[in-house]
């Protein structure tokens, strides 16, 4: 069987994982777990190749558990059950420990079948998962675990794995390999913070590099061939779908045109046309606001163009829309009032409308309307604007609308002033 170099050389200990410092550093929590041998069911959250598995493995050596490994994808309950009766028996003397990888993928009722296994105490439960836990995992079972994240590693920590993976190749093959450390930064680089894809990358450039002399040479242009297909790593459904829009459109607000260019491209690259239109009209209207309201038509303009043309012309009006956005000066004095008004109607302030501004042309109740419930049409006054109260009368001196110091807001705000003078 051929084995993939990235299991064949998957760490044993502690000190061979790379990264997760945060999690297995000195005195940290989990490191600390471990060395006591006292583990309690944990889920494992992170992006892939980022050593989940693995250190569940490892784990089980230092706890002298038995592991058994499942995948949500194809295990049921049954396979489960059939797991349990290993226990206090001959084949593990000292517990199970069951790691089921992508625990997502099990339905509600089967991550509650969990619950009677765990808490019994028969098995120490290790789940993993690339989702977050708190959308996917059925609560009464994530209140029975601690939850630990596992984030990318860094590009250093990657370079060491590759130069581990090198020195094994070397020893197993029989043949000198020589990686120029420039080739090693690239291959970390291209694996985009997963350790196993860029071992894996190298293998890759490994077996399809040319032998001379017993010696295999790595260069970049070798790298350079596979690096179209390998560079670019994107959840659509994940956490990283929301990250990226998330730093898209807070580059906008940020005012950074390059950092709000670079997510464009990013989203663009992964298909996210319709989801970037949408966060672009959203941070003129938001972001942008009262400060340059004619941002507004011309967003609209660009994305319409987008949709139109489609890839890979969309991102040339797309590209002119990020950067107006991110260029322009910023208010969200209109989105603040708004969710003022949301916030005092949802906790019920919710009155009567003032008599003068009823529909009363249609009212069917006979009643002479008084002079002061008269309403006062502002265009038959002078500067088409007259005192009168609007808000019903619980709430006629709130202020939801504030206006914003930049030069448009400032300008009607004057005017404003001046009419109320007057």
């Amino acid at each position: 069987m051929n084995v993939p170099l990235a299991d064949k050389i998957r760490p044993n200990t502690l000190e061979e994982m790379v990264g997760q410092e945060h999690l297995l550093g000195k005195n940290k929590l989990l490191s600390n777990l471990i060395k006591s041998k006292h583990i309690p069911n944990m889920i494992f959250y992170g992006p892939p190749g980022t050593g989940k598995t693995t250190l569940a493995r490892i784990i089980s050596k230092q706890t002298d558990l038995k592991l058994h490994k499942i995948n949500a994808t194809t295990a049921s309950i049954s396979d489960i059950k059939e797991i349990l009766l290993e226990i206090d028996t001959l084949l593990a003397p000292n517990g199970i420990l069951l790691y089921i990888d992508e625990i997502q993928y099990f339905n509600k009722k089967q991550q509650q079948s969990l619950l009677e296994f765990i808490e019994n105490g028969k098995i120490t439960l290790i789940a993993s998962t690339t989702e977050n836990p708190i959308f996917y995992i059925y609560n009464a079972l994530l209140s029975r675990c601690s939850v630990f994240e596992f984030k990318k590693i860094n590009s250093a920590s990657i370079k060491k794995a590759l130069t581990r993976a090198k020195i094994f190749l070397k020893n197993e093959s029989k043949i000198d390999i020589h990686v120029p450390e420039d080739v090693l930064e690239k291959l970390s680089n291209m694996s985009g913070g997963d350790v196993r894809k860029a071992i894996n990358l190298l293998e890759v450039c490994f077996l399809s590099a040319i032998k001379k002399d017993n010696k295999k040479i790595i260069d970049k242009n070798l790298v350079e061939q596979i690096s179209n297909s390998n560079t670019f790593s994107y959840n659509n459904v994940g956490d990283d779908h929301y990250d990226l829009l998330s730093a898209f459109q807070k580059s906008m607000r940020g005012s950074d045109p390059n950092a709000s260019v670079y997510y464009l491209s990013r989203l663009l690259l992964a298909g996210e046309l319709v989801s970037v239109c949408r966060r672009l009209l959203v941070c003129a209207c938001e972001d942008v606001g009262l400060a340059y309201p004619q941002i507004m038509p011309i967003v609209k303009a660009c994305t319409d163009i987008a949709m139109q043309v489609g890839m890979p012309e969309a991102k040339i009006p797309l590209a002119d829309a990020v950067i107006l956005v991110a260029t322009s000066p910023k208010s969200n004095s209109a989105y603040k009032a708004v969710n003022a008004a949301f916030n005092d109607i949802e906790s019920g302030q919710v009155y009567p409308v003032p008599r003068h501004l009823q529909n009363v042309h249609c009212d069917t109740s006979g009643e002479q309307l008084k002079k002061e419930d008269t309403y006062l049409y502002p265009h038959n006054f002078e500067n088409h604007w007259v005192c009168q109260q609007y808000l019903p009368d619980e709430l006629k001196d709130r202020l939801y609308y504030i206006f914003g110091d930049n030069k448009v807001e400032s300008a009607a705000k004057n005017y404003n002033d001046d009419i109320i003078k007057i």
